[in-house]
């Protein structure tokens, strides 16, 4: 099979990501169930919803002395679009996680790349461990903008010329950046996203300060307004102890 023309696929370039929940089983009676079967045995939603306080009570109380093992009996899967650096960043995080991506290997890759907007601090000051970013002037976005274009440009032109040779995919695709656009589903429970979160964001309720990159928070936060939606009680106890997982 021969690949597309060069001519044919033009690089675009985007600065955001895409995170959207795909399916879920995933809500606060699931930490009920599972809490209250080690002294009550099992019961229905019905006897659960009868004293939400209650309820937000023993979250609370999960989350607080952690005990996380209620926190695994659910299950949230999001279809991920974001620079391939974001996802070496993200399969760090191996328990209770499940990835499948798409593979360079099986289908020729589309010339997506990311560019970092206005709103990206360029400038890091400090020394490891104790460091901020600021602003970049003018210049270096401008800059930014130009040399990574023309990077990206230049290596994809070299994969499609492989490609047309009959270089397989596998092979040819050794040229392309990190910054290329990839897609995946990832799929976890609540204590392992939580746990994710207290790494991969910042937040002014965190009792343990995290240092993430930005581009990586940016799927976390969108994670998060997500699964704030789907296990309200869950949530406000994650934040009420710290942001720390249980």
């Amino acid at each position: 099979m021969s690949a597309t023309p060069a001519d044919d696929l033009k690089p675009s370039f985007r600065s955001d990501v895409t995170v959207e929940l795909v399916k879920h089983t995933a809500s606060d009676a699931d930490v009920l169930f599972a809490a209250r079967v080690s002294t009550l045995g099992e019961q229905s939603l019905d006897e659960l919803r009868k004293d939400p306080e209650r309820s937000k009570g023993l979250i609370n109380f999960l989350m607080r002395d952690r005990h996380g093992s209620p926190f695994e009996h659910n299950s949230m899967t999001f279809f991920i679009s974001a620079p391939i650096f974001v996802f070496r960043e993200f399969m760090r995080h191996r328990v209770g996680w499940s990835y499948n991506e798409e593979s360079g290997r099986y289908r020729e890759l589309q010339p997506v790349f990311y560019v970092p907007d206005e709103s990206r601090k360029l400038v890091q000051e400090g020394r490891p461990g104790k460091y901020v970013f600021v602003d970049g002037t003018q210049a270096q976005q401008e800059l930014v903008g130009r040399v990574m274009e023309d990077s990206y440009r230049h290596a994809y032109e070299a994969y499609q010329e492989m490609l047309a040779a009959g270089v397989a995919r596998e092979v040819a695709r050794s040229v392309l950046p990190v910054g290329l656009y990839s897609s995946m589903y990832a799929t976890c429970n609540a204590r392992s996203l939580m746990h994710f979160l207290g790494l991969r964001t910042q937040h002014e309720l965190a009792k343990v300060p995290s240092f993430p990159q930005r581009e990586i928070e940016m799927v976390g936060e969108k994670m998060e307004e997500e699964w704030a939606r789907l296990m309200p009680l869950t949530y406000a106890a994650f934040n009420a102890n710290g942001r720390v997982a249980p």
